[in-house]
């Protein structure tokens, strides 16, 4: 009879969750409906005033009035005009770390000669010592005069002697000019090859030709509007050398007019990130590889014309035994009039061959029915929905002490708007004392989703163990833990954890998390970032609107580390790994479980289409901050830095060491005191 009234309540239960399912559902779709008409409205009406000729007209004014209302907005965010006064200060400290990446990063007289003189070797496929020989492709279309003798030029005052320019000329006859020059400067310099071309076979064509005239062993890939840096080859023979690179890039910098000087973006990159790479081409130049790489594949494919360079660098970076980055501003790129660096809608095809590179090479990878999709960031920096191989069993851990209004929250929102079903939530009582609490935990326990367990510790609280502790009880393929201080924004927020957690090369993955006022708490983490140059959040505290640094917020990507308040990781690989160090009781366990996935030679990757609000108090800031003058953390801190001393000294691969470790926005360093 019990048995039966148990069955009778549990059948019970399951209907009314139906119904609150079916109403929740009906609720949404009519929300979702109401919210696409009001913004099919809003950009009817916006597009009709920004078509309006006054609207064209007023342009200056609104101009001076933004400028106010941000002065304004400043004094009010900073408390005083002194704090715009730091703003300002700090703007032209970044303006003259700028120029330094410019002419002044040139080699003078002396490091020239130096530079010249070094001897650098490569190994062939045998194993043979060899000469490291650059063939430098440049396809030519109608190039404007300046451009192409500043472009010709930049490479014959290379401090690095062993060169050949490969130019093949496919202009009209309008600019008979362009072949005039380079035979002229061909004159001047022998290692320069010219082909003048029967009809242009466009910028694939026309750079497999240059190939066609390549002698070395390594090609490089040049664009024959922009500039190369003085030392760009050297520092490339050096990492070819010294670190058996077959595959090298460098950062790069936009600029617009006559200066390389007058530049517009610099774009410091981080070191090679297969998830970046297939997101976002931040590759791009300048590109050099070993010509065996190309064995039985071609530089360029037509059909991917105006993306070919992505599709060029994901085939090939894939086939690499070592790629290489550069640090440094090596490569100039000019903006100007219908180049894609002034505008990707001056090549729109640019967008979809973008599109159809990166579905070539996740097809080639073994990956299916994924769908690829432009963000907010840019037309060309991609989100990737990859396919769920299946519906595995998720067990979300969530260690708890009292806090019932903060995990009432929690549970709600996972309840209640999560749309992926496999789960099971394993919550951690940790030496409770509040009656209501576990008034709670017997309401919840109902749910068959949930369950709670008793932590067996001393007292003394140690988030690895409890966390440890939790996951034994876990029956799930993949294990999620979460912070009690945690809120479900996204419907599918499992989902797009999962979607990368399944993945054999990934190990870990993380979620975007956000503070109240829709500021941002988690984006992955730098390890040496922060006072303490253990580990920091980047982009921290920055609006949610924001795009992050080269659209960095838009797209899944891989980090070093992300945040425990919501990591997701396969069971046995947690159980490999022996869980959290429980030497480790607060902080940074969870960075240092991701160094080890990492040690492993698995990915950890931080998504933003996971985003939860993550309730950590503002006022209180970091756990670093908060526990500053703590033995606690401090020892915990320099066990953490005494352990991975050397990847600390090294720095983290995923930022750039040309960015200040004293700030979460990826600001320039100016010093290098300021490391």
């Amino acid at each position: 009879m019990e048995k039966q009234n148990e069955s009778e309540d549990m059948l019970a239960y399951y209907k009314q969750a139906y119904e609150r399912e079916k109403q929740r559902n009906a609720e949404l779709a009519g929300a979702l409906a109401d919210a696409n008409a009001k913004a099919a409205d809003f950009e009817f009406k916006l597009n009709r005033i920004k078509n309006n000729p006054f609207w064209k007209l007023s342009k200056p004014l609104r101009v001076v009035m933004h400028f106010c209302i941000r002065t304004k907005d400043r004094i009010i965010r900073y408390g005083n005009p002194k704090g715009v006064a730091r703003k300002l200060h700090s703007k032209m400290i970044e303006k003259r770390a700028m120029r330094q990446h410019g002419t002044k990063s040139f080699p003078k007289q002396e490091e020239r000669a130096k530079q010249r003189a070094e001897q650098f070797w490569a190994r062939d496929e045998q194993g043979q010592q060899v000469d490291i020989c650059f063939s430098i492709l440049v396809p030519l279309y109608n190039t404007p005069r300046k451009f192409l003798s500043e472009m010709i030029e930049s490479v014959m005052n290379q401090t690095y002697q062993k060169w050949e320019l490969c130019l093949a000329d496919g202009s009209d006859d309008a600019h008979k000019y362009v072949g005039e020059m380079c035979l002229e400067y061909q004159k001047i310099d022998k290692r320069i090859a010219y082909k003048k071309l029967a009809q242009n076979e466009g910028i694939s064509g026309n750079t497999n030709q240059c190939y066609q005239m390549a002698t070395g062993n390594f090609i490089g890939l040049f664009d024959h509007d922009d500039i190369l840096h003085p030392s760009v080859l050297y520092e490339y023979a050096k990492v070819i050398d010294q670190k058996g690179a077959d595959y090298v890039y460098c950062d790069e910098v936009t600029f617009k007019g006559s200066s390389i000087n007058n530049m517009i973006t610099l774009h410091f990159k981080p070191d090679y990130a297969i998830d970046n790479l297939r997101a976002n081409n931040y590759i791009c130049h300048f590109s050099v590889f070993a010509r065996h790489l190309l064995e039985g594949t071609e530089l360029f494919r037509t059909k991917y014309d105006g993306s070919q360079d992505h599709d060029m660098i994901l085939r090939l970076t894939t086939r690499a035994d070592n790629v290489v980055h550069v640090p440094k501003i090596l490569y100039y790129w000019r903006s100007h009039k219908g180049s894609v660096a002034s505008d990707i809608s001056a090549k729109t095809y640019a967008i979809e061959a973008a599109r159809g590179a990166v579905a070539s090479h996740l097809e080639s990878c073994g990956f299916h029915n994924f769908k690829i999709e432009s963000t907010r960031a840019f037309e060309t920096i991609f989100r990737i929905r990859y396919e769920l191989t299946g519906t595995p069993k998720i067990s979300i851990i969530i260690a708890n002490k009292d806090h019932l209004s903060d995990l009432k929250r929690c549970i709600d929102s996972i309840l209640d708007k999560s749309t992926y079903e496999n789960y099971e939530i394993i919550i951690v009582e940790n030496n409770s004392a509040s009656e209501e609490i576990f008034a709670y935990y017997k309401e919840i326990e109902k749910h068959p989703k949930i369950r709670v367990v008793t932590y067996e510790g001393d007292g003394e609280f140690n988030y690895s163990r409890i966390n440890n502790q939790g996951v034994k009880y876990a029956t799930g393929e993949f294990v999620l833990l979460l912070n009690n201080d945690t809120e479900v924004i996204s419907v599918n927020w499992m989902e797009e954890l999962l979607m990368y957690a399944q993945r054999q090369d990934v190990g870990v993955v993380g979620a975007k998390l956000y503070y109240e006022n829709m500021t941002i708490q988690h984006a992955g983490i730098v390890v040496g970032l922060g006072a303490h140059r253990s580990a920091g959040h980047t982009h921290h505290k920055v609006n949610k609107e924001n795009v992050g640094y080269m659209g960095r917020l838009c797209y899944a990507q891989d980090v070093s580390a992300v945040t425990g308040a919501c990591l997701m990781v396969r069971k046995s690989l947690y159980e490999e790994l022996g869980g959290l160090d429980e030497d480790f009781r607060v902080a940074l366990n969870d960075v240092d479980f991701c160094l080890r996935v990492r040690q492993l030679g698995l990915l950890v990757v931080f998504t933003p289409f996971a985003e939860l609000f993550h309730y950590e108090s503002l006022s209180r800031g970091s756990d670093a901050a908060e526990e500053e003058k703590s033995d606690r953390y401090n020892k915990e801190c320099a066990a953490f830095k005494e352990k991975w001393k050397q990847i600390l000294a090294e720095g983290d691969p995923y930022y750039n060491p040309n960015f200040s470790l004293n700030h979460s926005e990826f600001r320039l360093a100016y010093k290098p005191a300021d490391r």
